[in-house]
Order: C-alpha cells, then sequence, then structure tokens
C-alpha cells in the first residue's frame, strides 16, 4: 500500500515540477506540456490515476487560467488516465489522452483563448500527440524494460 500511494504522489509532483520548469509551453493553444508524457504510466501502474489527477488539478490551479480549467482539464485528465489504464494491452492506452484532450479541454478553452473550436482542436491534439508518442511512448518502454 505504501509503494502504491508513494508512487501516485512522485507522480502527483513530478506533473507539477514538469509543467512549471516549462511553463511557456504548458499552457495556452499550443501545449507542448511535457508533464503530459505522464498521462501513459497507467499502463504500467494503476496508481498513475489518482496521482495524475491529482498533479494536473494543482498545476491547473496554478497555472491561472481559472476554474473551468482547473476542474475540467483535471477531470479530463482523470478519464483519459482511466482509460489508459483499461486498454493498457492496446495502442489505444496512447490514444485516450490525445484524443480526450483535443476535444474536450478545446470545449471550454476556445472561449476562455477566444479562438475557434476546431483550430484548438487541431493544435492541442497535434500538440498532445508529439508530447504523448514522443516522450510517453518511450518512456513507458524504459521503464517496463526496467521493471520499475
Amino acid at each position: 500500500m505504501s509503494r502504491y500511494v508513494s508512487r501516485g504522489a512522485l507522480i502527483a509532483a513530478l506533473y507539477i515540477v514538469i509543467t512549471f520548469a516549462l511553463k511557456p509551453f504548458s499552457f495556452g493553444p499550443w501545449q507542448f506540456r511535457a508533464s503530459e508524457a505522464l498521462t501513459v504510466l497507467p499502463i504500467l501502474w494503476p496508481e498513475a490515476i489518482p496521482g495524475l489527477y491529482i498533479g494536473c488539478f494543482l498545476a491547473n490551479i496554478l497555472g491561472g487560467l481559472g476554474p473551468w480549467d482547473i476542474f475540467g482539464g483535471s477531470a479530463v485528465t482523470l478519464l483519459a488516465a482511466y482509460i489508459t489504464y483499461h486498454y493498457r494491452r492496446s495502442f489505444l492506452a496512447y490514444l485516450s489522452p490525445i484524443v480526450l484532450n483535443a476535444f474536450l479541454v478545446s470545449l471550454y478553452l476556445a472561449p476562455i483563448l477566444g479562438l475557434p473550436y476546431w483550430s484548438l482542436v487541431l493544435s492541442l491534439g497535434v500538440s498532445e500527440a508529439v508530447v504523448v508518442l514522443g516522450l510517453g511512448w518511450p518512456l513507458v518502454k524504459l521503464l517496463h524494460s526496467a521493471r520499475l
């Protein structure tokens, strides 16, 4: 049990630290949020699900885009993490954070940023895909091979 809690807390802390270390890239219409590479960790560990939710929630509180991003973004992350865990033996696990962030985060972020919904779907989808597939996929392979 303590390993479960510790790993979840570490994932939450890493999410926050990475988001703010790279803050200029973490918020806005093009979110190359490197911490989103962690969204595929439920492939390896179910405790990543609450860790990602808490990490995203706290990062979005500090991000300054308001309650929609705090609660909406965290809920999307929670849903994506659950789906990622559920499909952990399939490539669909990698697609859930990409698709859900593109379509659902755009719903509330478009009016906040004053941008058209579909252009935001495209920009968030592309930036999320770059991070999840470019960083998250190799991260999962590395951690799996290290048997951590």
